[in-house]
């Protein structure tokens, strides 16, 4: 929100300097981002007289410039076809910066007559785009007089930074009042007395919207006018908009951006010539279309308010008007809409269109619902007094929505919540010097919220408004009480364990993400898909509608861009929370990873390798283990969910819990996502994931090693070609649990020497005795039981 410190004056009477202004805002909450000192730059800008004009010697379109700055007297060469002698105008001399063209003036030789300085136009001195001739001052400007202070552009652009709920503030007037109740000055009354109605207005207002849907546009306001004139607006109107980074435009349009700045009221005015009829705020037609103020042609969507005639769409309500009913130079008659939209509304259909107006801005931050009337009556005087002509009486359609509200504080909230005791006389004043209506009951003080202030909802909502005003800075500084000089663990047993996942992952080479918890619904169909009630009801963009039900597609999406752009055989993970449906166990703490390309960099020894199931597995595997997962009772299954490859992909579970899944994405949902590279993947289920038993900040259990030699066996089974490695792993190592440290298999043959429908596998047994050395005679009765153990659970034999 940008304003000068001599419009701020215009709503707050006060003698406080600059530099008080710019701290105590930043005190109230109204954070300063910078402040402009315009007379700064243009100080060597001064007014000049232009004693004598001849014609250049060797130039049909030049003048040579006799200019006299009361200081001094320069010889300017200059191609303004208005460059006369008499004239009064703007002198920048050697070494001026020229904003309007980011030079640097020197001394210059122009067809051979040398030229010192320069007579400005507009658009040298960043004024406007005009530049057909210079600046033409009035006969009573002072020769010699500092240009930038004469025109009143020394004026010094305060720019505050408004947090969204601040929506009175986006306005002069709201700043002025928060000041004014901080003690720097007095609020000064707004006259928004009626404004008398010579005649009925022609064009009418209507309200077509449907039921559920009139919240759309609650009321709207309208005034014609006739006979008026719309030329440049005055140019204490224009110096203001420019201070703000407006382009002045014409008088009718330069007042709606005025009482847009000045009161947050933003306004939209018709030539009313260019209207069919009556207007109508209605809800657009899916696929109507409009060609905008700003030059482009917007599709609407049936969601989005339009104001509309017999014609068509003309305007797109609290966001942007429409070029065809513009006003411009020939406009004699116009049509003034003053409107009340639905804040969430606005917001959708401004992030739909790509449009972010000064309208849209304060539209949906929610505006003063009485503002309607009084607004349309403001600008109605300030055309009148500028444009002339004849006002029409007001035309209203609908109501004004309820917005009468009561807040009460606690005294003692003050204190309990802020921190804070403030006397309830000082808290009622700062209250009613913002606008409420207080009354003080005992120690509770009764509030009539103001309505301009629809961010104010409860008794916290008090506390911050007096205190803000009241001072932070007067909060006593307190220490925080601790019970023991030990502070307890911050984490909790759950976040351990995501944690020492997290850098598990990133140690074996993963690269943490973090991406949105939402995704766009038509990926998420490829994965599941996502209930109704999982689609985000105002999405900050049409590819972020629903609720992720997965990690994996946003990992996916990231590893296309970086393939994309060079950075393949990587891998990514993400620790977050995906959704099952919108009830809170449907949300679960995951983490995911993704590896894509090949599974090594390209090395002259080894030939490359995509990335595949095992690898997700290693690492789905090497997660569980480092958050404390029962890893040596895991089953390893064959069930994944369908964007994993059928027959490269497995989960591993704890019994019925799955505690991750692996694998191979699936070629077609790689294809959905326009994703060609191999990738394989995992997701650990951190919710199903068992807590270790362990105390926080227990130490960790002595790892003791045995002090005897380890045995290896290697043993052979035939079994059914149906019969999972698996089982026979958990078959052998539940033999005999005492001395069997490890199995692993090492090989897996199928082949006409087994017999049809057999296959062999073979593991790989560690006996790890811990008391004393193994005899033969107690390594036999070990493989006994392995043996028999593997028989009883799979049915195979031992291979001879």
């Amino acid at each position: 929100m940008r304003f000068t410190f001599n419009w701020l004056k215009d709503h707050l009477d006060t003698d406080a300097p600059l530099d008080a202004i710019v701290e105590r805002l930043s005190m109230i909450g109204l954070e300063v981002e910078g402040v402009e000192d315009r007379g700064r730059d243009l100080a060597p800008f001064v007014i000049a007289h232009v004693t004598a004009a001849r014609q250049h010697p060797d130039a049909d379109r030049l003048r040579l410039c006799t200019v006299d700055t009361g200081t001094g007297t320069y010889e300017v060469v200059c191609g303004a076809p208005n460059a006369r002698a008499g004239m009064k105008g703007v002198f920048a001399p050697e070494g001026t910066f020229i904003p309007g063209s980011g030079i640097t003036l020197k001394r210059a030789t122009i067809r051979g007559v040398e030229s010192s300085g320069m007579l400005c136009s507009e658009r040298e001195m960043g004024l406007s785009d005009e530049h057909e001739g210079i600046i033409e001052l009035p006969g009573d400007a002072p020769v010699g007089a500092g240009w930038a202070a004469w025109a009143g552009l020394d004026d010094a652009v305060i720019d505050v930074a408004l947090t969204p709920n601040r929506g009175d503030c986006a306005s002069v007037r709201g700043i002025a009042r928060d000041l004014a109740a901080a003690g720097l000055g007095t609020l000064k009354p707004l006259d928004a007395s009626p404004v008398a109605g010579a005649f009925e207005s022609p064009v009418k207002w209507r309200r077509d919207l449907a039921a559920g849907t009139g919240d759309a546009c609650p009321m709207v306001v309208g005034r014609y006018f006739r006979n008026v004139r719309n030329g440049p607006s005055p140019q204490w109107l224009q110096d203001r908009l420019r201070a703000v980074g407006l382009r002045p435009i014409s008088a009718l349009v330069d007042i709606t951006n005025w009482a847009t700045f000045d009161l947050g009221r933003p306004l939209h005015v018709f030539d009313a010539g260019t209207l069919a009829g009556d207007l109508t705020m209605r809800l657009a037609k899916p696929g109507e279309t409009i060609g905008a103020l700003d030059g482009r042609d917007y599709t609407l969507d049936g969601e989005t308010v339009v104001i509309a005639d017999a014609d068509g769409v003309e305007a797109i309500g609290g966001i942007m008007g429409g070029a065809g009913s513009g006003c411009g130079e020939d406009t004699t008659t116009a049509f003034l809409e003053v409107a009340l939209f639905d804040p969430a509304r606005i917001a959708a259909s401004g992030r739909a269109l790509g449009i972010l107006s000064d309208a849209r801005y304060r539209f949906e931050r929610g505006v003063d619902p009485t503002s309607a009337v009084w607004g349309a009556e403001i600008a109605s005087r300030m055309i009148l007094e500028i444009c002339g002509g004849e006002a029409s009486e007001l035309t209203v359609a609908g109501e004004m929505p309820e917005w009468r509200r009561d807040c009460s504080l606690r005294l003692s909230r003050l204190l309990g919540l802020g921190g804070l005791a403030v006397l309830k006389d000082e808290a009622a004043r700062i209250l009613d010097a913002l606008g409420f209506e207080t009354r003080i009951d005992g120690d509770v003080l009764r509030c009539a919220v103001p309505p301009w202030r629809p961010d104010i909802e409860g008794e916290a909502d008090l506390v911050e408004e007096v205190l803000r005003i009241h001072g932070f800075e007067h909060i006593p500084p307190v220490r925080l009480e601790r019970e023991s000089a030990i502070p307890k663990p911050v984490r909790d047993a759950a976040q351990n364990c995501a944690e020492r996942a997290r850098r598990t992952l990133a140690a074996r080479g993963l690269m943490e993400a973090v991406t949105y918890s939402f995704m766009d619904s038509r990926q998420a169909a490829l994965f599941g898909g996502v209930l109704e009630s999982l689609r985000v009801d105002n999405p900050i963009s049409a590819e972020l509608d629903a609720m992720r039900p997965s990690i994996l597609p946003n990992l996916i999406e990231a590893a296309r861009r970086n393939m994309a752009r060079g950075f393949g055989d990587s891998g990514l993970f993400e620790l977050g929370p995906q959704y099952a449906n919108d009830r809170p166990e449907g949300q679960a703490l995951v983490v995911a990873g993704l590896r894509f390309g090949n599974a090594a960099p390209r090395h002259w020894a080894a030939k490359a390798r995509g990335v595949d199931a095992f690898d997700a597995k290693a690492d789905a595997l090497a997660a569980l283990t480092a958050t404390g997962a029962p890893v040596d009772n895991l089953q390893v299954t064959r069930d994944a969910p369908g964007w994993y490859h059928p027959g490269r992909s497995g989960a591993f579970r704890l019994g019925p819990n799955v505690l991750a899944h692996f694998g191979e994405v699936h070629p077609a949902t790689l294809r959905g996502m326009d994703a060609d590279a191999p990738m394989a993947a995992f997701e650990v289920y951190l919710d199903n994931v068992p807590l270790p038993k362990t105390k926080p900040g227990a130490a960790r259990k002595l790892l003791a090693l045995s002090a005897f030699q380890p045995v290896r066996r290697d043993f052979a089974f035939v079994v059914d070609a149906g019969v999972e490695a698996g089982a026979v792993i958990r078959a052998a190592r539940g033999a005999e649990k005492s001395l069997i440290a490890d199995v692993a298999l090492f090989d897996a043959f199928e082949g006409e020497s087994l017999g049809v429908g057999k296959k062999s596998l073979a593991i790989a047994v560690t006996l790890q005795p811990v008391d004393a050395t193994m005899t033969d005679e107690q390594i036999e009765a070990v493989a006994a039981k392995i043996v028999a153990a593997v028989g009883k659970a799979t049915g195979g034999a031992l291979r001879r």
